[in-house]
């Protein structure tokens, strides 16, 4: 109760945008592993076609993560600090390619990575939704990304929105949040399934 009523004097003094830097800025910071599970939603660009998948995500920092996509195909991509993995179970079919390539001024980069603002200029954005927005710019001049937003409910992670260079809306819910958690290093490593083709970039 007392959490709501701080977050209510915030929202009435007009001090809540630059709170939610500031909770970017601590998950950055204080949050070093952390798990959930996520909803994603992918709208087209004029806003008609939808595509709902939905899976779990890990990460450990710095630079190692597992996005385990279930519904409704299996997909997983890892990243174990030197190359990201690109598996897809129904064409039983992978990929890797050195992470400095992949990661950059990434979502991904966001979350795993070990200097925000190294890599993103950080704004508030409006409050929508019950949660309060941060917007991540990158500073290096990112083709596939128009913008970047996420979303916290109090000091917690609680959406990311992402708008790539063609006008797709992705927007993640994350779920059952738990950070600073035990992982595995197992978790992040990758290791080809039997017979399936591996494409290097």
């Amino acid at each position: 109760m007392k959490k709501h009523l701080i977050a209510l004097t915030l929202l009435l003094s007009g001090l809540a945008h630059a709170d939610a830097v500031d909770a970017l800025r601590d998950f950055g910071r204080d949050v070093k592993s952390g798990k959930a599970n996520f909803t994603q939603t992918v709208t087209s660009p004029d806003g008609k076609r939808k595509k709902v998948s939905s899976g779990s995500f890990e990460f450990q920092r710095p630079n190692r993560f597992r996005f385990a996509y279930a519904k409704p195909f299996e997909q997983t991509i890892v990243a174990d600090g030197t190359k990201v993995w690109i598996y897809d179970a129904d064409l039983n079919q992978a990929s890797s390619r050195k992470l400095a390539d992949a990661l950059g001024a990434t979502p991904a980069a966001l979350l795993a990575g070990t200097d925000l603002e190294r890599d993103f200029t950080l704004k508030a954005a409006a409050a929508d939704g019950g949660l309060e927005w941060v917007q991540a710019v990158p500073k290096q001049a990112e083709s596939t990304i128009q913008t970047l937003k996420l979303g916290f409910k109090g000091k917690d992670l609680a959406a990311m929105e992402i708008v790539d260079g063609f006008g797709q809306r992705s927007r993640l819910d994350f779920s059952a949040v738990q950070a600073n958690v035990a992982l595995g290093a197992e978790r992040f490593q990758f290791k080809l399934p039997a017979g399936a083709d591996l494409i290097e970039q």
